[in-house]
């Protein structure tokens, strides 16, 4: 047994004995780094989660690829019912991004539910003079090309959201791509790059002493989290709207059962009210539909994000 497998199973059967024991820890697969704005909303949620399947979980973090490494290990597992995935915008737009996919987005999962939706904000390092989107773009202008702004990856949601800015903003600066959210935070607080796009619940302790300022939100409306932020388009930039989403997965042909057993541990864990306060303070919003519906959600937005990366001339080999 490797070292990474023996860790896990100690961490599963540390929790298990709280809960029934017939079944294996449920394994909750995140295909993004620590600190992201899915592995927060994940770690909030896990203890109600756990409480609710009556089953012990393990939370594992498989970032690569702006998420097809860890969705392709999810493919991959045994549809029995004790491995599931939190996927973001990432999942449907890769489709479109990369020339080859290891797998398809909607016919190789199951969709159990779309949880809800998150703030994503632009952000500047406080060495930058600016407070707000008129001032960020004058900044921008007066050296076109010799700023930078950061990504957590090549053709993820928060690329997008930073190319429409830049579009929407007419205004030239390079694109930095990170290999996940931890170490784009870690170079703009460090002042390695200017600017970029974060989802609120993985910048609002940065915001909060000060390592990173606020620039705007890209939500049509401000959030109660952090009504002092205002939004882009109420900013000048009237067709910017940029916002994260997460859903709950599983590998394909789950047994109906199941896909009951899991929806439902779900939206009583969501319904909790210590996890909704959480989610509240976090600026998420929190909605759980139906596997029928999360099915339809996809292929919506695998058709939506498929014009976008078209139009922003994305493409990964």
């Amino acid at each position: 047994m490797s070292r990474r497998n023996f860790l896990f199973w100690v961490c599963a059967l540390v929790a298990l004995p709280a809960f029934a024991q017939d079944r294996p820890p449920m394994r909750i697969i995140l295909p993004v780094s620590a600190g992201s704005g899915v592995d927060t909303i994940t770690r909030a949620s896990s203890n109600a989660l756990a409480k609710a399947l009556g089953q012990a979980v393990v939370v594992e973090n498989l970032p690569g690829a702006g998420g097809i490494t860890g969705t392709q290990a999810l493919v991959k597992s045994r549809n029995d019912g004790n491995t599931i995935g939190l996927v973001s915008n990432n999942h449907v737009i890769n489709p479109s991004v990369y020339s080859k996919m290891p797998f398809d987005s909607v016919d190789d999962i199951t969709p159990i539910t779309v949880i809800g939706t998150t703030p994503l904000i632009i952000v500047v390092n406080p060495k930058v003079p600016a407070s707000n989107v008129k001032e960020l773009v004058a900044f921008l202008k007066a050296k076109p090309g010799a700023y930078n702004y950061a990504s957590s990856g090549n053709g993820t949601i928060i690329h997008l959201a930073g190319e429409m800015f830049v579009e929407e903003a007419g205004v030239e600066v390079r694109h930095v791509p990170y290999k996940g959210v931890g170490p784009q935070v870690v170079d703009l607080i460090s002042g390695q790059v200017e600017f970029g796009v974060v989802a609120l619940p993985a910048a609002q302790g940065h915001l909060k002493n000060g390592a990173l300022r606020a620039i705007g939100i890209g939500s049509r409306k401000r959030t109660p989290a952090a009504p002092e932020i205002p939004t882009i388009a109420e900013q000048g930039l009237s067709n910017y709207e940029a916002e994260g989403w997460f859903a709950v997965i599983a590998p394909a042909k789950l047994p109906a059962p199941e896909v009951k057993r899991i929806h439902s541990a779900v939206v009583t864990a969501f319904s909790d009210p210590d996890v909704k306060a959480n989610m509240d303070k976090q600026g998420n919003v929190i909605n759980p539909g139906s596997p029928d519906e999360a099915v339809k959600f996809f292929r919506a937005e695998i058709a939506k994000y498929a014009k976008l990366v078209k139009k922003a001339g994305i493409k990964l080999d």
